[in-house]
């Protein structure tokens, strides 16, 4: 009987050892790893600490001797002497001596206007002012004989011959040419008044300059028009030129009528031209309009320059700043450290700031002193070049890690 088991194994296949479980636990575990660190990473991102973002400042310092600020504020050059020179009558101009920047001393002639009217009306006031004088000298010599005829009557009515009625009307005839005399004599001063108004209208022909100054427009040509008053409907010119006296430059500034209680006559200024920013200027308070601007809330202020220069102009813009008066003559021995106000808090009776050091908050007590101006001065605790938070937000602690917006 044929081995049917033996033919059986030799059919059979040999099969490679089953690898599936050992795949899944590799993927289970790549899995678990997996969500292991994406697990780890939320955790750090919802529980890591966020930076306060914060405004710094640098801590600055003010030079040995120099006075503090107590306020700042902006302002422009304005002139305390300035003039559209006009006419004083209306008429054609007919020479213009001035141009943009020309230097003009008191009583120099800058323009002419068209005098032949004028000269006409001159010399008719002087004809009627002679005419006068001829009627006057005309009646004093009837009244000469006037006189002499009332002292012929006089005579005869003591010898009979004339009546008290003709002495009466010989009298009355010398009463009235010595009225008519101071009549015509009256007569003789108006028209030499009217002489005089005349002469004044021909002199207003010539226009000259008020003061000496600068001339900083010129407004006018030969041939147009002026008068003392717009006319026209806007061909008559009303100016022949402006004039700027440059000796009366100052300052003013509008300042808060909160801080005006700042400012003092005589108080020390630095100015600062926006042309020049480099160039400090020294300059005095002269005094505060005794006036507040409603709509503003400002005190006007007017500022002396100490020192004039050809660099200043009128309508300038400038910075000032209000210097503190030194209660003690002798300047400080060292630097002043400033602290920006808005920096500096306050606990009880501690000041403190925070300062930025390895972009982390350290809280730093401070000693304060006086202010300079939107600054305070800091006696001890920090030092020039020190970065501090400015308006610290609520809840910013020692330690805290910020950064600068």
């Amino acid at each position: 009987m044929p081995d049917f088991k033996e033919d059986l194994a030799a059919l059979r296949l040999e099969r490679e050892p089953d690898i599936q479980p050992r795949r899944r636990w590799v993927v289970w575990l790549v899995l678990a790893v997996f969500l292991i660190a994406a697990g780890g990473g939320a955790w750090w991102w919802f529980s890591r600490e966020r930076p306060v973002e914060v405004e710094t400042a640098t801590v600055s310092s003010r030079q040995a001797g120099t006075q503090a600020a107590v306020l700042n504020a902006t302002g422009y050059v304005t002139a305390r002497r300035r003039a559209t020179v006009s006419s004083k009558i209306t008429g054609k101009v007919i020479e213009v001596n001035i141009e943009e920047g020309m230097a003009v001393r008191q009583g120099q002639v800058l323009a002419r206007l068209d005098a032949e009217t004028q000269s006409a009306s001159v010399a008719l006031a002087e004809a009627q002012t002679e005419a006068a004088r001829r009627n006057v000298n005309e009646s004093e010599v009837r009244l000469n004989e006037a006189r002499i005829n009332l002292d012929r009557i006089s005579k005869l009515v003591g010898v009979g011959y004339s009546t008290a009625a003709e002495v009466d009307a010989a009298r009355a005839a010398v009463d009235s040419l010595g009225a008519r005399i101071q009549a015509a004599r009256e007569q003789v001063r108006v028209a030499e008044r009217q002489v005089a108004l005349e002469q004044t209208n021909l002199d207003s022909t010539v226009i000259r300059a008020p003061f000496a100054g600068v001339v900083i427009s010129k407004d006018a040509q030969p041939g147009e028009m002026v008068s003392p008053v717009s006319a026209g409907g806007g061909f008559t010119r009303t100016g022949i030129g402006t004039i700027v006296d440059m000796a009366s430059l100052e300052i003013e500034v509008d300042v808060n009528e909160s801080y005006i209680n700042r400012v003092k006559p005589e108080q020390g200024v630095t100015a600062v031209l926006d042309a020049y920013p480099d160039w400090q200027i020294p300059a005095r308070v002269i005094t505060m309009i005794p006036s507040a601007d409603r709509q503003k809330a400002t005190v006007l202020v007017r500022i002396a320059f100490l020192e004039l220069d050809p660099r200043i102009l009128p309508d300038m813009g400038v910075k000032v700043t209000f210097l503190r008066e030194n209660e003690d003559t002798a300047p400080a021995a060292r630097p002043v450290t400033l602290a920006p106000k808005a920096a500096i808090k306050t606990d009880g009776k501690q000041s403190y700031v925070f300062v930025v050091v390895n972009d982390r908050a350290d809280r730093r007590a401070i000693t304060t002193g006086g202010t300079d101006g939107e600054r305070v001065e800091v006696i001890a605790g920090l030092n020039p070049g020190d970065r501090v938070v400015v308006s610290p937000p609520t809840g910013l602690s020692a330690g805290a890690l910020v950064v600068s917006r």
